[in-house]
C-alpha cells in the first residue's frame, strides 16, 4: 500500500502547512486548517486512463484546434463563454442553491447534442429519473445526452473514457470522491484532487469539462481558492430571491473577455434569454422621482443601461447609516465627501442608501457622475429630467474625468430613446460622429449639479 502523508490545508485560501495552526498565514482567517492525507503521485493517477507522455513541440507546429468553438445554442451563454464552448476546456460554474446552474447546463447540453455532439451528464445529487423529469419539463429529449448518477471519480473517468463525449458535466464537484484519498466527499482534499483529475483527463482526452460548485454563505465557491485556478473559465450565476431574472457572469476566462454577462429570465419552461437587457432594467423606472439616474454601463463588450437609485434622509443616529447594493461601499463614502466639500451638499447628518436596480453590480469608476447626481437629487428632492443619462469619473478635486468607450455608451442611450446625456468634457471633445442626443459636457461636479 502506498505511503500516505498528513498535512493541513486552509479551507479559505488553500494554504498548505505541515502542522496545524490556529491562524492561517496566507489569508489571516482563524480555525480554517483541515487535515488532509496525501498520497504519492503514482497512486493519485491510478484512476486516470493512460495517455501518451507529453513531449516538447515547436510553437509553430501546435494545432489551433482549441480556437474552434462549438455553440451551445444559447446566445447569452455563448457570449459569456467568449463565443462558444472551447474543446478540452474546463469551466467552473458557481451560484446559490436553486439559482439555475443545473438548468442552464442541461439546456447547454441540449444545444451541443443538437449539433451532433455527445454529452455526458454526471449527477452526484440526483438519480437519472430525477434528471429526466427536469429534462422533460424543459422539453429536452436529445439522444446525444447520456445520464449517469455516480459519485465515484474512478467510475466517472472510466465511463467518460469509454463514451468519449465532446463535453462532460459534473453536478456537483462537492459530491465526487476518490477512493485514493481519505476524507468525506466535499472535504478540501477531495474537492481539490477530484477537480484536478477531471481537468487533467479533459485536457488529454479533448473533452470540455463543466464543474458545478456550491457556494459558501459569503458567496465564494466552496473549497480552496485553488479550485478557481486550475480551470480555464469561472462563471457565477447570480440573481435576487423572488426575482425572475438571472445574470451569468464570467470572472475568469482564458478564451474570452472577463466581466462579460448574460441575462436570463426564469420561467416554467426553463431559462429564457433576455435579448434587450437595457429595456428590461429601465422598464419600471419612475419618470418624476428624485434620486434616480440612468447610467450607461459597460459589462465586458456589452453596453447596458442601468438605473442608479439613491435615497437621502435626515438621520437621527449619532453615526448616519451608509448602505449600498450593487456599487462599492467605499466609493459611495468617497463621493459623499466630495459632494460635501466641493459642491456644498451637506450629507454628514444624512442617512444614505444607494441601489442599482435589477441586481446588477457596477465596478467601474464611470458610475461616479451618475451616483453624485442621484445623491444630490435625492438630498434636494429634485428629479432629474426624464430621458437623461450620465457617466464620468469624479476625482477628489471634484473634476469630472474622461472614461473609456464613450461612443458605445452614447449609442446604447440613443438606441433606448434617451434624449440627454451628461458626460466629461474631454470625452465630448474626442467624439467624431454625431448623435441624436443632447450632449452636455461638464468639467466639474458643481457644474454638473447646475445642469
Amino acid at each position: 500500500m502506498a505511503k500516505v502523508k498528513a498535512e493541513y490545508v486552509c479551507s479559505a485560501c488553500g494554504t498548505v502547512s505541515p502542522k496545524w495552526a490556529g491562524k492561517c498565514s496566507g489569508c489571516g482567517e482563524w480555525n480554517t486548517f483541515v487535515e488532509e492525507v496525501s498520497v504519492p503521485a503514482s497512486a493519485r493517477r491510478a484512476g486516470v486512463p493512460d495517455f501518451p507522455s507529453s513531449k516538447p513541440v515547436r510553437l509553430s507546429e501546435v494545432s489551433e484546434a482549441a480556437a474552434v468553438r462549438i455553440s451551445a445554442g444559447i446566445a447569452e451563454f455563448d457570449r459569456v463563454m467568449g463565443g462558444g464552448v472551447v474543446s478540452a476546456s474546463a469551466t467552473l460554474l458557481g451560484g446559490d442553491p436553486g439559482i439555475g446552474k443545473s438548468t442552464v447546463l442541461l439546456q447547454a447540453a441540449r444545444g451541443l447534442a443538437s449539433r451532433g455532439k455527445n454529452v455526458l451528464y454526471v449527477s452526484g445529487e440526483e438519480s437519472e429519473a430525477q434528471v429526466k423529469l427536469r429534462a422533460s419539463r424543459l422539453g429536452i429529449s436529445e439522444d446525444g445526452i447520456y445520464l449517469m448518477s455516480e459519485t465515484s471519480l474512478e467510475r466517472i473517468l472510466a465511463a467518460a473514457s469509454e463514451l468519449s463525449p465532446a463535453a462532460m458535466i459534473v453536478d456537483s464537484i462537492q459530491t465526487v470522491f476518490s477512493a485514493d484519498l481519505q476524507g468525506a466527499p466535499g472535504s478540501v482534499g477531495q474537492v481539490r484532487e477530484c477537480a484536478a483529475r477531471l481537468v487533467f483527463f479533459g485536457k488529454k482526452a479533448g473533452i470540455s469539462v463543466f464543474l458545478v460548485g456550491h457556494v459558501t454563505k459569503e458567496g465564494a465557491i466552496a473549497g480552496p481558492r485553488v479550485l478557481e485556478h486550475i480551470v480555464d473559465t469561472v462563471l457565477y450565476f447570480e440573481g435576487e430571491k423572488g426575482h425572475p431574472y438571472r445574470i451569468l457572469k464570467a470572472v475568469k476566462n482564458r478564451f474570452g473577455s472577463t466581466n462579460e454577462i448574460g441575462v436570463f429570465e426564469m420561467r416554467s419552461e426553463g431559462l429564457v434569454e433576455v435579448a434587450d437587457p437595457s429595456g428590461m432594467f429601465l422598464s419600471e423606472r419612475p419618470e418624476d422621482s428624485s434620486g434616480v439616474v440612468v447610467f450607461p454601463a459597460i459589462e465586458g463588450t456589452r453596453p447596458l443601461l442601468v438605473e442608479i437609485q439613491a435615497l437621502v434622509s435626515h438621520s437621527y443616529l449619532a453615526m448616519p447609516r451608509r448602505t449600498t447594493l450593487g456599487v462599492d461601499f467605499n466609493r459611495v463614502i468617497l463621493l459623499c465627501a466630495i459632494l460635501e466639500r466641493k459642491a456644498n451638499v451637506a450629507l454628514h447628518n444624512q442617512d444614505v442608501f444607494v441601489n442599482v436596480a435589477g441586481g446588477i453590480r457596477i465596478d467601474e469608476p464611470a458610475v461616479d457622475l451618475a451616483l453624485c447626481l442621484s445623491l444630490a437629487g435625492s438630498f434636494r428632492d429634485r428629479a432629474i429630467p426624464p430621458g437623461t443619462a450620465a457617466f464620468g469619473e469624479v476625482g477628489l478635486g471634484g473634476e469630472v474625468r474622461a472614461v473609456p468607450m464613450a461612443e458605445m455608451r452614447l449609442n446604447e442611450a440613443a438606441k433606448m430613446g434617451l434624449g440627454r446625456v451628461l458626460l466629461p468634457a474631454s470625452n465630448a471633445e474626442r467624439l467624431g460622429g454625431k448623435y441624436p442626443l443632447e450632449l452636455v459636457p461638464v468639467r466639474h461636479i458643481k457644474e454638473a449639479l447646475g445642469r
